[in-house]
């Protein structure tokens, strides 16, 4: 998986270098830095992913391209809520849960609605792609 974790490590960098800004694929999309503890290893592990405004809260997609298991990150946040978020150039705490239900559905029609390439990866996949909201703590 080095791949995977060179690719990260220069959106990271881009978006640091560039108040939250990147290019590319992701260019104009809202994207944002997830910070989590391993489920298995208790480390710190960052993750660079789009989301969606939900009111005051933030929703992300474990959707891992289509693959048929979920990322590692969705697992880690299961273990461990509380976890952090940079957003531009800020660095915000907040409690992960998984939406369930009418909130999910809504959530993540809105995300296909906006960003087709998720509605791809339902097609890819026969699991349920989770839809985590991430809620301001405090």
């Amino acid at each position: 998986m080095p791949e995977v974790t060179d690719w990260n490590s220069k959106i990271i960098s881009e978006f640091r270098a560039n108040g939250g800004k990147v290019g590319g694929q992701f260019e104009g999309a809202p994207l944002l830095i997830l910070h989590t503890v391993g489920a298995k290893t208790g480390q710190d592990r960052v993750h660079p992913m789009m989301y969606r405004a939900v009111g005051d809260s933030l929703a992300v997609f474990a959707s891992k391209a289509g693959a048929p298991t979920h990322p590692d990150w969705y697992r880690n946040l299961i273990a461990n809520p509380r976890v952090r978020a940079e957003i531009g150039t800020e660095t915000v705490e907040l409690k992960a849960r998984v939406a369930e239900g009418e909130e999910r559905e809504r959530i993540w029609a809105a995300q296909k609605r906006a960003y087709p390439g998720f509605a791809d990866y339902e097609r890819k996949t026969t699991r349920k792609i989770p839809v985590v909201v991430l809620d301001p703590v405090g």
